[in-house]
């Protein structure tokens, strides 16, 4: 054997070390990727169910909310009549109060100034 065949083996041998080497992290890395593959795989199957639940919820309460929109325009609508009522009601029976209620008034007054001047010549 040469100083060159001993040169070559020596550096196959360290050639056959460092692939070892290195071949521990590698061997690391992909039993690494085949978890991480698994955990993705688990992932898409639960979350797909769990969007479907989201979706059909979602669309349910959508129903309702609109359900609801009808329901405070019809309590609108109502309330929108019950203010015309009343202002109709003031405008009727109002104007027909505070005009006997000031007739009222007017006769009380005259009948209290009657008998004030009555009491005032009676003393006399």
């Amino acid at each position: 054997m040469s100083g060159g065949d001993i040169a070559g083996l020596i550096a196959a041998g360290v050639f056959a070390v460092l692939v070892a080497l290195l071949a521990v992290p590698v061997w690391k890395l992909g039993k690494v990727f085949d978890e991480m593959r698994g955990a993705i795989r688990t992932l898409s199957e639960e979350t797909t169910p769990l969007i479907d639940e989201v979706t059909t919820t979602v669309s349910t309460t959508n129903l309702q909310l609109q359900k609801v929109d009808g329901i405070s325009s019809n309590v609108s609508d109502a309330s929108a009549n019950l203010s015309a009522l009343s202002s109709l009601v003031a405008a009727t029976v109002g104007s027909p109060l505070i005009k006997v209620s000031a007739f009222s008034y007017g006769v009380r007054s005259a009948i209290a100034s009657r008998r004030s001047s009555g009491r005032g010549r009676r003393s006399r």
